[in-house]
């Protein structure tokens, strides 16, 4: 009976956690949206707009995908200088800011890819970004 307990408190905690993230998820995804919006089809950086940058994945040299693209983020003076990027395939999922210097935009067909020169674990291994409780 004790055992059954855990379990289920365990299994009410993990997801009340899950909802919690979720949660902070969206309202990342909806700012981020807003803030394209706001923004319109001007360029941001990379001769993409807000809007586009956000459609973007961020790939390694070898062309495998390190990771989406879930906000743009401007310093003090109002340009884009980095990147919010969730870590492809991470559980939970993991967010990391990669600066916009050094990327370079890459068209297949309809897609826009951002390239850097930095490898997977170079991606994994920057500073985690907490997302604020929604």
């Amino acid at each position: 009976m004790r055992t059954l307990l855990l379990l289920g408190c365990s299994a009410a905690l993990l997801a009340a956690c899950t909802d919690k993230n979720e949660a902070a998820e969206d309202k990342l995804e909806k700012a981020a949206e807003t803030s394209a919006t706001v923004a319109g089809p001007l360029p941001a950086a990379l001769g993409l707009s807000e809007a586009q940058l956000l459609d973007a994945d961020l790939v390694g040299a070898d062309g495998k995908e390190l990771g989406d693209v879930a906000q743009v983020v401007r310093g003090p003076d109002d340009k884009v200088d980095r990147l919010l990027i969730e870590i492809e395939d991470s559980n939970p999922d993991r967010y990391v800011h990669v600066p916009i210097l050094g990327l370079k935009t890459v068209v297949k067909g309809n897609d826009t890819d951002l390239v850097t020169t930095m490898t997977k674990a170079e991606v994994a291994a920057l500073p985690e970004v907490k997302l604020p409780a929604a």
